[in-house]
């Protein structure tokens, strides 16, 4: 099955990613993980992306998408792939279908999370991170500390990062309204777009999608 993932910031993409692929054993290929990888090997797309990033400047479509393809290319993705953060604009959707085109291959569905605004806001400025150890996350509302202010695990000072302040997110979102909303439209027309609602528990979000995959609907 080939999926691309779409929601807001705070919808739960990256764990709903997460578990989708190992529920329907295909790889998920993320933005974030792609440059990660081309970086950290030295591929010559890497090289190129870090020339923009260090510069302070956006990575070009062109580059992003040779990467995904060049991944799309390996063999665990032979038989589908779930991609999450591209495309991310709907000039990337439509060099994804070239892509797929040239390659005798389409979409199986687009999943879209759907989570109201306020609710995204929430779940991201509540967030608190530990300064000792960045994988110790907790929620002001939904996972709150024992102690304010103090890591369970650890006891290290629990603090607001910069881009999950309130006004971060909302600027996040604007620009998700803005650049990556419009592809849900482009493949509706498409009859791709399978909308689903992203809150509640994380179980009932997976059970949800992969209900709303197998239907269609």
């Amino acid at each position: 099955m080939r999926i691309v993932l779409v929601g807001p910031p705070g919808a739960g993409k990256g764990t709903q990613a997460t578990r989708l692929a190992e529920k329907l054993r295909i790889p998920h290929i993320s933005t974030g993980d792609l440059f990660r990888a081309n970086i950290s090997r030295q591929t010559e797309l890497g090289k190129l992306a870090k020339s923009y990033m260090d510069a302070g400047n956006l990575v070009p479509d062109e580059v992003t998408i040779a990467m995904a393809k060049d991944r799309m290319a390996q063999p665990d993705a032979e038989n589908g792939f779930l991609l999450d953060g591209f495309p991310r604009n709907v000039s990337q959707a439509e060099a994804l279908d070239e892509l797929l085109k040239t390659e005798g291959i389409k979409l199986d569905a687009v999943l879209d999370l759907e989570a109201p605004e306020d609710e995204v806001v929430k779940r991201i400025a509540g967030r608190r991170v530990c300064r000792k150890d960045s994988a110790h996350v907790f929620h002001v509302t939904y996972s709150p500390p024992k102690q304010d202010g103090v890591c369970d695990l650890c006891g290290g000072e629990l603090y607001q990062r910069d881009d999950d302040s309130e006004e971060t997110v909302r600027t996040r979102l604007e620009v998700y309204h803005t650049q990556t909303e419009p592809i849900i439209d482009y493949y509706r027309a498409q009859g791709l777009v399978v909308t689903i609602s992203a809150t509640g528990p994380v179980d009932e979000v997976t059970g949800r999608a992969l209900e709303a995959l197998k239907s269609g609907q």
